[in-house]
């Protein structure tokens, strides 16, 4: 914890989608370990969110701003002059791109390129991580996880457009920040595929923990579209280390790091929707309870797992919470927003004990 004390501190980061549920996690980090944080992004999308709750806005330096808006979002990064920069700014989910198919493949592949085309321009910059999905994979539904060699793909927009963005950054790797000519650039480039993201602080629409939650919040039982569908479960803090890590090591211009790793748990914590949901009531109470959807509407994969072994091997990355730790903490940070204590703190305090976690796996 020390060591990365020592290399955050001062250092000035840009951060794209701070007002979301990764983002707000990822800024609460960095500010701890002393970075000086440029957040970019879009108004919070749900009410409440983690950005206000937390009350994130103290801690950076805050501008609203579109990504599709390539003149601003210029002009954010060159003033501020960043060694680092995190790409988180997406349209996240999987239904909604259905709804609006152009303005997901609007924001996540035109607005990646957006954001790697200004880090040409700004000649502070070292270090970039692109955050995209596990659903970026041509899904097989089969049993074995994927591997960063796998071929990229999606049936839905939201899944194709984050594999669009894997092959955007893959491209702009290649033709302007070449591993094999850093004294040209002196950028490292890498993307970051995360599984099913939980923790405290989501309120987004169509997302399994956040409708479990206002559901019991509710006392009303909540409706699960596909309780058979296995998923890489994990908590929030577990891809955001990944990242922290991934840009460290591009900081430290180890060459092999500029490539795709993947950010998902172990094999026994990939679980089905139902024995998440189970739990999830199990450790709420208060007579919490789920029953099936008859229509679980349009196409989402039934099987999904990452084989985080790349991460695990080079970067010295490994999941350091159970499946059923990470539910407990989700359940106690939603119950502490609840009874009004003082969210940046206790988000803080997670982070701490996730820090304290090295060796031994917390259950």
């Amino acid at each position: 914890m020390e060591e990365m004390v020592n290399l955050w501190r001062g250092r000035r980061v840009f951060l794209t989608g701070h007002t979301g549920f990764k983002g707000g996690w990822l800024a609460l980090w960095l500010a701890k370990l002393g970075a000086q944080v440029r957040g970019y992004s879009l108004d919070p999308a749900t009410e409440p969110n983690l950005f206000t709750v937390a009350r994130i806005a103290g801690i950076l330096d805050d501008i609203r701003g579109d990504i599709l808006d390539r003149p601003r979002l210029e002009i954010s990064l060159q003033d501020f002059a960043p060694e680092v920069i995190f790409h988180l700014a997406a349209q996240p989910l999987v239904r909604r791109s259905y709804a609006d198919p152009i303005g997901t493949y609007a924001t996540n592949v035109l607005g990646t390129g957006h954001v790697l085309e200004a880090v040409r321009k700004v000649h502070s910059v070292r270090a970039v991580v692109c955050v995209t999905t596990d659903k970026c994979y041509e899904n097989q539904e089969w049993i074995w996880p994927y591997r960063e060699t796998d071929p990229l793909g999606g049936h839905d927009p939201y899944s194709s457009s984050k594999a669009c963005a894997e092959i955007v950054s893959a491209a702009y790797r290649s033709s302007f920040f070449s591993v094999d000519r850093p004294e040209e650039h002196r950028v490292a480039l890498a993307t970051a595929r995360t599984g099913n993201v939980i923790g405290g602080g989501d309120w987004s629409e169509d997302r399994l923990i956040p409708d479990l939650v206002r559901g019991f919040q509710a006392s009303q039982p909540v409706l699960i579209r596909r309780p058979n569908a296995v998923r890489p479960w994990q908590h929030v803090l577990e891809p955001v280390y990944g990242y922290i890590l991934l840009a460290e090591r591009l900081l430290g211009g180890e060459e092999q790091f500029a490539s795709a790793f993947n950010f998902g748990p172990n094999a026994e914590d990939a679980w089905p929707v139902e024995r998440i949901a189970d739990h999830m009531a199990a450790a709420w109470g208060e007579g919490a309870t789920w029953v099936r959807d008859a229509d679980p509407g349009v196409h989402e994969a039934g099987m999904l797992r990452l084989d985080a072994s790349k991460a695990q091997a080079n970067l010295g990355w490994q999941p350091r919470l159970t499946i059923e730790s990470a539910l407990n903490w989700t359940v106690d940070w939603y119950r502490a927003c609840r009874q009004g204590d003082e969210m940046r703190d206790f988000t803080w305090k997670q982070i701490k004990l996730y820090e304290s976690q090295r060796k031994m796996r917390l259950r």
